[in-house]
C-alpha cells in the first residue's frame, strides 16, 4: 500500500468533471481521497465521475470514503457517478447495497453521455 492515491482530473466539455483514482483506497489514504474531492466540488465541480479503473485495492474506508463524497456533492446540488468499476470494488457496491446509490458505468465515456443525457444537465 502507498500512502496516497492518485487523482488526476480531465476537464469535460460540459459541467462533469473526470477524475481518474489510482491506487489503493484504504483506512490510510481514504481522508486524503475524500477530503480532496470534496474540495473540487467546494471550488465548483459539483458534477463528478470517479474513474476508478486504476483503483487495485479498497477496504471499507475506501467505501465509506465514497459515501461522503456523494453526500458532498449532493448537498452541493450536484451529482456522483463512477465509473471503470473493477470488479472486486463492484462486488462490495453490490454486497452493501451502494450501487443503488452511486450510478455506475462501464466507462467514463459512458458515464458521461448518461450525465450529458439528463434533464438537469446543462
Amino acid at each position: 500500500m502507498t500512502d496516497d492515491v492518485e487523482l488526476t482530473l480531465t476537464a469535460t466539455p460540459g459541467p462533469a468533471t473526470v477524475a481518474t483514482v489510482a491506487g489503493g483506497i484504504d483506512l490510510h489514504t481514504a481522508p486524503g481521497l475524500r477530503t480532496r474531492v470534496l474540495e473540487l466540488i467546494d471550488q465548483g465541480d459539483h458534477h463528478l465521475i470517479l474513474d476508478l479503473s486504476g483503483v487495485d485495492f479498497c477496504d471499507s474506508a475506501g467505501l465509506g470514503a465514497l459515501i461522503g463524497i456523494w453526500h458532498g456533492a449532493q448537498e452541493a446540488g450536484g451529482s456522483l457517478a463512477l465509473a471503470a468499476v473493477p470488479d472486486r470494488l463492484m462486488r462490495m457496491l453490490t454486497l452493501t447495497g451502494v450501487d443503488s446509490l452511486l450510478p455506475h458505468y462501464p466507462s467514463s465515456a459512458d458515464a458521461l453521455s448518461a450525465h450529458q443525457g439528463a434533464p438537469d444537465a446543462a
